[in-house]
């Protein structure tokens, strides 16, 4: 009577999880094919086999996912609707706002196949020019210095559920998840298999992030069978 996986029908929710089985075939893999965007691995028999999977773990969610924003599908597996849920560590608020703690009421666990890589998903701080300047401000450079510092690194890491960004940030005041979370990433890195998100903005430029998706989320919302998908999927990412 529990639903498998949680999820929503929004775009970018279903491509968070395709790209998370594509990065289960390996980080070589991922890489080629959403970093690269290699026309031999985006159209390989591997690729179908990736649609194929996706489809397969779509048939353990629930028919109402469509529109269903993530967080409600987060509360799906905190009020035991349903068992699990492929998301980023945002949805730790979710858990943390229930009085959940991470390793006593639930786990956070890589995808399988996954366990010497990550995708990284980073939040970015733009600085514009200013005119007549050619270095960065003094201003620019002390927010820049502050964002930075192992402090301030910490405390806004343990307040958003993520981890820092910088490497080094003593992580003894994180719990399990974050702790994990960390390893994972120091893991992938050592072995190379650490790879920007597609889904989260950091592979590729939004006209062929964008064209990607539709592919996918038209494959995930109709019957169509995953080899049509691969030859869309190939199309799509000679979009500029």
């Amino acid at each position: 009577g529990i639903q498998p996986v949680a999820a929503g029908g929004q775009p970018w929710q279903d491509l968070t999880l395709w790209e998370d089985v594509v990065l289960s075939q390996g980080a070589d893999f991922y890489k080629k094919a959403l970093v690269d965007l290699d026309q031999k691995t985006l159209t390989s028999q591997q690729m179908v086999g990736v649609f194929d999977t996706v489809r397969k773990i779509e048939s353990y969610m629930d028919n109402g996912r469509t529109g269903r924003d993530w967080n409600l599908a987060t509360a799906m597996v905190i009020n035991g609707k349903a068992g699990m849920q492929f998301m980023g560590d945002w949805a730790k608020g979710e858990f943390a706002n229930a009085n959940k703690t991470p390793g006593t009421d639930y786990v956070c666990a890589p995808v399988p196949g996954t366990s010497k890589a990550y995708t990284f998903n980073v939040d970015s701080f733009v600085f514009f020019q200013q005119k007549g300047a050619k270095d960065a401000t003094p201003g620019q450079l002390a927010l820049a210095k502050t964002i930075m510092s192992p402090d301030f690194q910490e405390q806004f890491s343990l307040y958003k559920g993520s981890i820092p960004v910088r490497l080094g940030v003593n992580m003894d005041k994180f719990d399990a998840c974050g702790k994990q979370s960390y390893a994972d990433e120091q893991t992938a890195i050592k072995a190379g298999g650490y790879v920007p998100s597609l889904a989260h903005g950091m592979a590729q430029p939004d006209a062929t992030a964008g064209a990607i998706t539709d592919v996918v989320t038209k494959f995930m919302n109709s019957d169509q069978d995953s080899k049509s998908a691969v030859e869309a999927l190939a199309k799509a990412a000679k979009t500029k």
